[in-house]
């Protein structure tokens, strides 16, 4: 019996399992419990984050307070204790391979990709954002 409450909005947490499919294992989980609660984080993944969004929680004899992202390192045993009434977002999964590079936008490992990108968005190739009627130019 759990003294919190989870929703597996995709991936796998807690022993349940997201209808979602994927192409590569991650998790992504509501968490809400009342204050004086204990959440454990499975350990089993590479990276692993959890989002504060709001109330306070003690991890390791140190506070926090949403909203916060809290990033651990691998093989981390985290226990989320609940200070306040707290909803949280579980998410991590496998390390990716290699570098990424962020542009605006845009993330790829593949730097020659972004370029494409950023020609792709100029001339329009990319699909309207649904219920979307203004164009927003590349940045310069």
């Amino acid at each position: 019996e759990r003294d919190f409450t989870a929703r597996i909005i995709a991936g796998s947490a807690f022993g349940i399992s997201s209808p979602v499919s994927m192409v590569s294992p991650w998790f992504y989980t509501e968490v809400t419990a009342q204050a004086g609660n204990s959440v454990p984080l499975d350990p089993d993944h590479e990276e692993r984050a959890i989002y504060i969004v709001d109330g306070e929680v003690e991890i390791a004899g140190d506070r926090h307070e949403g909203p916060r992202l809290l990033i651990f390192r691998p093989g981390d045993r985290i226990t989320v204790k609940t200070l306040r009434p707290t909803r949280m977002m579980f998410l991590g999964g496998d390390a990716l391979e290699g570098p990424r590079h962020i542009w605006w936008n845009f993330v790829s490992s593949s730097k020659e990709r972004i370029e494409q990108a950023k020609q792709d968005w100029k001339t329009g190739r990319f699909a309207q954002v649904p219920q979307e009627h203004e164009f927003i130019p590349l940045p310069e």
